[in-house]
């Protein structure tokens, strides 16, 4: 699991980070909101927990950002602001959890930890795009009226892309996805992966795009 600190104070950044890296964790830390955006937006994180007062571009405005994107990274604020208005303003912004501070250190764990079942649990859900039809983490597959059981690589890759059909998606955020025992594949590895996908694909008019620089794309339509 890969999580993401937005936090300006150095300090609390450290010992947030500290902490979640003890408990097993792999985290990412930044002290900016525009940083972060791009960080989110570039690579794949399982819970984004971010403080409301960040220069560049404040929390609410970065949760706002990311579900305009369809980010769907859980978020859990972190905020010295308690008041009811505040808490109402970042749960409507998109975020899925509020923190005030001061707060003790078991009671953020124990909440990261409630977000991070409710994601598993929201992952069995069906993905449609057009005639394709995949359930997050099984290898079983359906295009139109034919099924297919895909390797585990070609899973993890066509999940990533068909959660966000019609975007761009990282090199960097599919090597996360096909990394196994902590050795990340070589891009001629993701390449012959994305070719196998798009020998299944073509015959059923999706289109697995290569953005030369930038990573590939799904197209198709969503919804089925």
């Amino acid at each position: 699991m890969r999580l993401m600190i937005v936090e300006d104070d150095a300090e609390m950044r450290e010992a947030l980070s500290a902490l979640l890296l003890q408990a097993g964790y792999e985290v990412d830390a930044c002290g900016d909101g525009r940083q972060a955006f791009a960080s989110l937006r570039a690579r794949d994180h399982d819970l984004a927990i971010i403080d409301l007062a960040l220069p560049g571009m404040s929390g609410l405005a970065l949760v706002r950002a990311l579900r305009r994107e369809h980010c769907g990274v859980p978020v859990l604020v972190i905020t010295a602001r308690d008041t009811v208005d505040d808490r109402v303003s970042g749960l409507d912004a998109g975020a899925d959890d509020y923190l005030v501070k001061p707060f003790e250190m078991p009671e953020l764990e124990a909440r990261v930890r409630a977000l991070l079942r409710r994601q598993r649990t929201d992952r069995g859900a069906e993905i449609r795009v057009g005639p394709l039809t995949l359930v997050p983490g099984q290898p079983r597959v359906t295009l139109g009226d034919s099924t297919f059981d895909l390797s585990a690589s070609e899973t993890a890759l066509l999940e990533a892309l068909a959660t966000r059909v019609g975007r761009v998606v990282s090199k960097q955020t599919l090597a996360d996805r096909l990394t196994r025992g902590g050795n990340p594949p070589s891009d001629t590895a993701i390449e012959i992966c994305v070719h196998r996908l798009r020998r299944r694909l073509g015959p059923y008019g999706l289109k697995v795009r290569t953005l030369r620089g930038f990573g590939y794309m799904l197209e198709g339509d969503a919804g089925g």
